[in-house]
């Protein structure tokens, strides 16, 4: 993209950012110039390593979604640190200046306590007094109220008799009247209209005849007998010609019922098995009614003659209650006022115990809050210098974050591909771009303090990640990009890696495996991760969906189309990617789906693992320690950094006074106790470290060497591709080479014979697998590298020595132009400029014999010219 082109998308693409117009302009001004150095660093890496490296414009944009993402990211993250410790400062400061004001309250308080003690004293007594008056009256009402509950269940149990009775009659009674009740005018003028009525219906009207007290006429018997009968037959037509009899029926008098009738009732119809009801219902609706009255009233009078005896009783034990219950009343309004004088006494005592109960409370709140203030200011004083700095450090970070993102966001885009060398010197690049910009940034900028997390980087290492910082650098790409990573990878370092980081949910496959694609689904389904190893220069098409992250929501559920069909993405699915190919050839297309990123080994890293490996040789219990600590010392940080988390957390979600809140300060006692603890152990840890560490460093000489060795050995691929030396075979080589060199007691001996009995083996073995041409190269490259390790090869000469002179002036004559040419002679002068040979030119010149003598020997190796060793 042309520069115009550059600049009009990120004025597009950061136009929405929190930033001011001038920050924005420079913003927009660095991306282009990161861009636009990266191309050229890209062609020289190409030129001088032979490394390709595609700068495409997607990677542009790249950077500017990234630069956003992380600068939110980390805006954020620093407001909301700064803020917790600065509420926490503010919590201890309160908490400082509490203790005198509470100290204060407490004397305050303590003489009120004392007035308020003796007054709620003097009232407990009073009432203790009163209370055996209010006793005394309290028993003689308790008797009084015992007689007339003996009245009232006397009265009551009568009553209950009386009422039980009446259960029989009254059911009865109401049936009855409600049996005339469904008899009309009509219904009585059936039963007269009978010419010959039934034999039950004239027994039923002689009942009504009877309870009316009737008479009867009387009559021939109708038998013949020649005598004569009662007959009650034409009394009951007069009966029910009366249009008023079915109200004389319901007006009748059943409280007066004239014992005779009863008694005639009773033994002339209520013996009679077919004066029933049941039996009448089946000749006359109306006698059916009739005759239920009858009955009912034959009931009612039986009962109320039982009950008459009863109610007399029941009128006397009304009497009797009722004049209890008046003496009762006087003693309980005697008691209420007594006791409503105790009560006043006793809600004076409720007052002041109220006010003893608040004052005593105040004074153990002050207490609390002076224990809590002690606590919090002893347990968490020592934090407020360190919270005080850090506090003030993420001030700087707030302004410099700006600065130190755009950086990190350009590492992380495009530099993940370069050799340690080109992306520091890119940094270093950036950094002065971003100072003639003025966009602010750390001076000590590093990808790792502004990106990594110590707890995270310290678990990688663990985990097998190199402890270099291009290693870390690497990691911190890899968690922060967009796209899935690419790893150049020939020594398998960040594939071991890979495999102990995600131990127990990684499935390990590769592109010519028949079963890739359906490990890859299955992988995508259950959110796991991937690691597809050991592939070429080209990607299927067929992942370009997993590569470009093209999955979708349908519903509620996420999906990706693969292979032809439909599966389930879990958003957790991770996918890693890794090459053994040392410069391998990516083009556009695909480093526009991936981040490529160069896990080559460093010699940082190498040595730390030869260091290693030869301690644990060496000193097995040394290294067992050793890494035990390292574990011990990350899980120890990782507790103290929740630890910190906890009590910051706790501090600015506690509101109101924190000295109020005890579950706070026990909290935050309990965690700062915790927190010591840890801190204690490690600093043993630490200091156990540091011992080991320095027992450790005397073997440094030999995994320095060591390193040196590998990379020499690498550097032959430069001559013919074809020497590939791998680090397993290497490091192989480097045990076997410690285990069988001759043992010493002493170190420096032992030290030295490691390394020369490596740099034999070393020797032998790789001569093994060159040409004959190739054998002095190596040797040299070997020479150099050892040289150049150990600080005695001079870099002014050594550069002279492959270059040579590009002077062409003669300064001084030539003094022996017979057999010195002066192309030679211009060398001499030049190389005469070095410190180291200043007096070559001169002893050339003085000693011109022996010099000749020299130039035309036939083994000037073997010569001795006592001049050339000056």
């Amino acid at each position: 993209w042309p520069e115009d082109a550059l600049e009009k998308v990120a004025q597009q693409s950061l136009a929405t950012m929190p930033l001011t117009d001038a920050l924005k302009k420079s913003c927009v001004s660095l991306c282009k110039s990161f861009h636009k150095s990266v191309e050229v660093s890209a062609d020289r890496f190409y030129e001088q390593l032979k490394r390709k490296y595609y700068v495409t414009p997607i990677a542009y944009t790249e950077l500017l979604k990234m630069f956003k993402q992380l600068y939110g990211n980390k805006l954020n993250s620093i407001k909301m640190m700064k803020e917790r410790y600065d509420v926490g400062l503010t919590k201890l400061d309160f908490a400082a200046s509490q203790v005198a004001e509470m100290s204060k309250e407490l004397t305050a308080l303590k003489p009120q306590l004392e007035i308020t003690s003796v007054e709620t004293e003097k009232l407990m007594v009073k009432i203790e007094q009163d209370t055996v008056q209010v006793e005394a009256t309290k028993e003689i009402v308790g008797a009084d109220e015992a007689l007339a509950n003996e009245a009232a269940a006397a009265s009551q149990a009568i009553k209950d008799d009386c009422e039980s009775d009446l259960a029989e009659a009254i059911p009865a009674l109401k049936a009855a009247e409600a049996a005339l009740g469904t008899l009309n005018a009509s219904d009585i003028t059936i039963v007269k209209s009978m010419k010959n009525p039934p034999a039950l219906v004239k027994v039923v009207m002689e009942a009504i005849c009877v309870m009316k007290g009737v008479k009867p006429v009387r009559k021939p018997d109708p038998s013949g007998s020649g005598k004569t009968i009662e007959d009650y037959w034409d009394p009951s037509l007069r009966l029910l010609g009366d249009s008023k009899f079915l109200a004389s029926l319901k007006e009748y008098d059943k409280d007066a019922i004239n014992p005779d009738i009863m008694k005639a009732i009773r033994a002339r119809f209520v013996t009679n098995p077919d004066f029933n009801p049941d039996v009448i219902k089946n000749v006359s609706k109306a006698c059916e009614g009739l005759c239920k009255w009858v009955l009912a009233m034959e009931v009612y009078d039986r009962v109320t003659k039982i009950v008459g005896p009863k109610k007399a009783k029941l009128q006397e034990a009304e009497t009797d209650y009722a004049f209890q219950m008046e003496k009762l009343n006087a003693k309980r309004a005697q008691l209420a006022t007594v006791l409503g004088k105790l009560q006043a006494l006793n809600d004076e005592l409720a007052q002041k115990s109220k006010e003893k109960k608040e004052l005593e409370d105040n004074i153990e709140l002050c207490k609390q809050k002076l224990d809590r203030a002690e606590k919090l200011i002893g347990g968490l004083g020592g934090e407020k210098i360190r919270w005080s700095e850090a506090s003030v450090n993420l001030s700087n970070d707030l302004v410099n974050c700006i600065g130190d993102i755009l950086i990190c966001a350009g590492v992380t885009t495009y530099l993940g591909a370069f050799t340690v060398d080109y992306r520091n010197d890119l940094i270093d690049q950036w950094k002065l771009l971003s100072s003639e910009v003025k966009i602010p940034f750390t001076l000590a900028f590093s990808m790792i303090n502004t990106l990594g997390d110590a707890v995270k980087i310290r678990s990688w290492n663990i985990n097998g990640l190199p402890v270099d910082n291009y290693s870390i650098e690497n990691g911190i790409i890899m968690s922060n990009s967009s796209k899935w990573p690419l790893l150049i990878d020939p020594q398998g370092q960040a594939n071991k890696w890979l495999k102990n980081v995600e131990k127990g949910q990684l499935a390990v496959v590769k592109l010519t495996e028949a079963t890739m694609m359906r490990a890859l689904e299955r992988a995508i389904r259950d959110g796991q991760a991937v690691l597809l190893e050991n592939i070429q220069e080209t990607i299927e098409s067929s992942l370009d969906p997993v590569l470009q992250k093209a999955y979708y929501k349908v519903q509620n559920t996420y999906v990706m189309s693969l292979n032809n069909k439909e599966i389930e993405y879990d958003l957790n699915f991770r996918l890693y990617i890794t090459t053994r190919l040392k410069n391998p050839h990516y083009i556009p297309e695909i480093l526009t789906k991936i981040t490529l990123i160069n896990f080559m080994i460093t010699p940082q890293g190498l040595e730390n693992q030869l260091l290693g490996i030869v301690v644990a040789k060496e000193k097995p219990d040394l290294e067992t320690k050793k890494n035990e600590l390292i574990i011990e010392s990350a899980n120890n940080k990782k507790i103290l950094k929740e630890t910190e988390d906890k009590i910051l957390e706790v501090l600015s979600s506690s509101k109101g006074n924190i000295l109020e809140d005890e579950s706070a300060v026990q909290i935050l006692t309990s965690s700062k106790i915790l927190s010591a603890e840890i801190q204690a152990k490690q600093e043993i840890a630490s200091k156990t470290e540091q011992e080991i560490d320095e027992a450790r460093m005397g073997y440094i000489p030999v995994s320095k060497h060591s390193s040196v060795l590998f990379f020499c050995c690498t550097e032959l691929a430069n001559i013919d591709p074809m020497y590939q030396y791998s680090l397993v075979w290497f490091i192989q080589l480097y045990v076997q080479s410690i285990e069988n060199s001759s043992k010493s007691d002493k170190l420096t001996v032992r030290l030295q014979t490691l390394i020369d009995h490596f740099t034999f083996s070393i020797y032998k073995n790789i001569c093994r697998s060159l040409f004959e041409d190739h054998k002095l190269v190596f040797s040299f490259v070997l020479c150099v590298g050892i040289q150049r390790s150990n600080g005695s090869l001079d870099e002014d000469l050594f550069k002279y020595f492959l270059t040579g002179s590009l002077d062409v002036s003669m300064d001084f004559p030539n003094p022996s132009p017979d057999w010195l040419n002066n192309k030679i002679w211009i060398d001499i002068i030049q190389i005469s400029k070095l410190p180291q040979l200043k007096d070559f030119k001169d002893l050339m010149k003085k000693n011109n014999k022996e010099w000749k003598a020299y130039y035309n020997s036939k083994t000037p190796q073997d010569e001795n010219n006592s001049y050339l060793n000056q």
